[in-house]
């Protein structure tokens, strides 16, 4: 089994021999020696390889192209230069693969937009290989926190008849010719479609979830969801992961505690498990990156209720793009303004208008407002939507009739308040806005490996 070059660096390996592979980072030579910088992948930063005249194939070895990948065996050394550890004063290189100087990453600085449109070969920047190290460890986070936590996960559908959010940005799933698809009364018949009728690709695995919290009673889904919705902001993409707990006999009070724990959680998981990755970031990305997340994980998280978070930014008498009046959405600037002047950290903002929320969402007494929570947090605004759901059916089907929504396709969801009905509640957490928040980056494109934007589609 080979050698990772994180654990060369971490432990040493001792004096003596020592083999493994790489890609080429930077490449000096002259007459007599090489230094070249491997990288694998494995950490952030690279080791130096010294290749001397006496290597049989060092002309070879001067021609290397940035990009190359090596194996490499030699002894392992003290560093005799700066910003490095250790080194490797090579015995033997073997090219394993050639790259010519067409090779695009030959430059040590690149923009985002530019490495966006070679997204096959920019994770071997270290920026992306920094990001996607962060990234995938915050997954296997993920499902840590919840299993410590007695939650059972749920794989919820991707291929979907219903549309959670009610919003009618589906992409459509079908087998129907697109030329010459069957017409009944003018329209497509989709019931001679593979599924039998009108399917898309879930936007949230919510109402599934729902369904399983009624049986186990903690579950949650963390999968892909997808939204036509022509965005192209640095917050949208048309394909994204969500992370969606659901629990049985909760309220509003219990789905603020569980979304709290779980950021404060993420935080310290970043902080503690991520460590090298964080302080590039830091160093590159946001200076300030790791003070802001410590500050989270440690923080009071405010609770406020929706009424008192308009009146609080009206008399604040700051300056807005958007209005601020009781019965709007709350905008980004908002968001960011409530945390970062008024609360000074993390904030939930609880029982919205039931007029700009969901029609699942729990109805309070007042007649005005739902059972709904936002987590804002500083940098970014929301980051958590939530709410207790409304688990009596009478309330459910009368809400679905003054908003329009068709009962007959969601017969099974209303099932599920007919028979053992109870208080629950749940939230989402979009994953690339987690992984932006945590690393600072900014486009919601440079958090995903292959992005899915409108008109942009590649692999």
């Amino acid at each position: 089994m080979r050698i990772r070059i994180k654990q060369i660096l971490e432990q040493g390996v001792g004096a003596g021999i020592c083999s493994f592979s790489g890609w080429v980072r930077s490449v000096r030579s002259s007459k007599e020696i090489c230094f070249i910088v491997l990288n694998d992948g494995s950490t952030v930063d690279g080791i130096q390889v010294v290749a001397e005249s006496v290597l049989t194939n060092f002309s070879d070895i001067c021609r290397i192209g940035t990009g190359a990948a090596l194996t490499v065996e030699g002894c392992l050394v003290e560093s005799p230069a700066s910003g490095q550890k250790w080194e490797l004063t090579a015995r033997v290189i073997e090219i394993i693969g050639d790259a010519d100087a067409s090779y695009p990453l030959q430059k040590k600085r690149h923009s985002f937009e530019y490495l966006r449109s070679i997204a096959h070969l920019r994770p071997r920047a270290n920026t992306f290989g920094a990001v996607f190290r962060l990234r995938s460890r915050l997954a296997q986070a993920v499902h840590r926190f919840f299993s410590e936590n007695d939650f059972l996960y749920v794989h919820t559908p991707i291929i979907t008849s219903s549309d959670c959010e009610g919003a009618g940005e589906l992409f459509h799933v079908s087998t129907l010719d697109v030329a010459d698809p069957p017409v009944l009364d003018g329209k497509p018949d989709f019931t001679q479609d593979f599924f039998g009728q009108k399917t898309g690709l879930t936007v949230s695995g919510q109402l599934e979830g729902e369904l399983f919290a009624l049986a186990f009673g903690d579950v949650y889904t963390f999968g892909p969801t997808f939204r036509a919705e022509n965005s192209n902001t640095a917050r949208h993409a048309s394909e994204f992961w969500m992370i969606e707990p659901e629990m049985a006999f909760a309220t509003l009070a219990d789905d603020a505690d569980l979304a709290e724990k779980f950021v404060r959680y993420l935080c310290r998981f970043a902080l503690e498990e991520c460590a090298d990755d964080m302080a590039f970031f830091d160093r590159h990305i946001e200076n300030g990156l790791i003070e802001r997340v410590s500050r989270v994980a440690d923080a009071d998280f405010v609770r406020m209720e929706y009424s008192e978070a308009i009146a609080r930014l009206q008399r604040s008498g700051a300056s807005f793009t958007y209005p601020v009046e009781w019965g709007l959405d709350l905008q980004t600037e908002h968001e960011r303004y409530m945390t970062e002047q008024i609360v000074g950290g993390p904030a939930f903002i609880l029982n919205y208008p039931k007029d700009i929320k969901a029609f699942y969402m729990r109805q309070n007494d007042d007649g005005r407002t739902v059972a709904a929570m936002d987590l804002l947090v500083p940098k970014v605004g929301e980051i958590i939507g939530g709410s207790q759901r409304e688990e009596r059916l009478d309330r459910l089907e009368k809400r679905m009739e003054e908003m329009g929504i068709a009962k007959e396709p969601l017969w099974w969801y209303l099932d599920s308040r007919r028979w053992g009905s109870c208080p629950h509640a749940g939230f989402g957490l979009g994953f690339e806005r987690l992984v932006m928040y945590l690393s600072g980056m900014e486009n919601i494109r440079d958090v995903i490996p292959f992005p899915r934007t409108p008109r942009h589609c590649e692999f």
